[in-house]
């Protein structure tokens, strides 16, 4: 078989040492421990603390894990794909300078921005640049610091997010195995429910923008909730059907892990068993671009080759969809 196809051959990942767990958050805001498990599924989420450390210590730590678990020398990495929604700062890109840092000065790098979808995207990217032949080793880093746009007196959105790094090498495959089909897709409509209002090129930073919280996160949770479970389970089914799947041939779900009952939807709509669904978001809560690539570094070991992998994600803007791929290796 001479047709390249892109398969990820190595991962790496990284949280910070600090839990935020729902017994702290209860003594910052009025919620419980009860609440936050029953509508989230989430216990706990990883703060990076360091006030000078931001969404490049993330991602550097995740891929220079990546680099000596698989033993590979930076030098010839070709690429790197920054996965984000918390750059370091506006301008200049965060993946140019983890790119640096990890060595990778032979790679040319820059940023995606799809919200909680940027690693999917991310994926379609690093696989479409490996099948045009013209490049042999893609890092993918999907990284955020959640905590530098979260307001810790909204009881809405601190207890969903937290931080986190994974990263995921694409590398030529002929055996069929990787990307094998996506299923992408956005909307507009999206763009005031889940969103930072200031500091870009439509609402400038002022003093007022600052007073008024509108450089931190906001969400319409019922709205985001409505659009994700729909849009996230209607693109994993068509994933399904479009490629002859049953249930059956599914190995793992890997879900964007924002929502357990929004994977549960996921899962419930194609008709998976529990076992097959890939979840850690009671431990680290939603790291947006970080979540996909550090479910498969937790779970990497249960990853078998040629398993199918079904992988699902919603953003804000709205951005989402559905990807499927062959896992290519076992782990050593």
């Amino acid at each position: 078989m001479n047709t390249i196809t892109a398969a990820i051959t190595a991962v790496g990942a990284y949280v910070p040492d600090f839990v935020l767990s729902n017994k702290v958050l209860e003594t910052m805001v009025d919620t419980n421990d009860e609440w936050i498990t029953t509508r989230t599924g989430i216990k706990e989420r990883r703060i990076l603390k360091d006030a000078d450390k931001g969404t490049s210590f993330l991602a550097i730590k995740a891929a220079q894990d990546l680099i000596a678990k698989a033993n590979i020398d930076p030098l010839e990495i070709d690429m790197v794909i920054m996965a984000t929604a918390t750059a370091d700062m506006p301008v200049a890109s965060t993946g140019v300078f983890v790119a640096t840092e990890i060595g990778a000065t032979n790679a040319f790098a820059y940023d995606l921005q799809a919200a909680c979808s940027s690693f999917l995207y991310g994926m379609s990217t690093a696989a479409a640049y490996i099948q045009s032949g013209r490049y042999k080793k893609v890092l993918l880093i999907g990284a955020d610091k959640m905590s530098s746009i979260v307001d810790y007196t909204d009881r809405a959105t601190c207890i969903i997010f937290g931080d986190g790094a994974g990263a995921v090498l694409f590398e030529p495959n002929y055996e069929g195995l990787g990307l094998q089909d996506e299923y992408l897709r956005s909307d507009g409509v999206g763009r005031d429910f889940l969103k930072i209002a200031a500091g870009g090129s439509l609402i400038p930073t002022t003093a007022e923008t600052v007073q008024n919280k509108l450089h931190n996160v906001f969400q319409d949770g019922k709205t985001v909730f409505k659009y994700a479970v729909t849009n996230m389970a209607d693109a994993s089914e068509l994933i399904l059907k479009r490629n002859n799947l049953t249930r059956e041939d599914v190995s793992w779900l890997v879900a964007h892990q924002a929502n357990k009952r929004i994977i549960d939807a996921t899962a419930n709509r194609m008709e998976l068993e529990d076992s097959k669904v890939l979840m850690n978001i009671e431990r680290y809560g939603n790291t947006t671009s970080a979540t996909l690539p550090l479910v498969l570094n937790d779970f990497e070991h249960l990853l078998k080759k040629g398993d199918n992998i079904i992988f699902a994600a919603f953003g804000g803007g709205f951005t989402w969809g559905s990807i499927y791929l062959k896992w290519a290796y076992d782990k050593k």
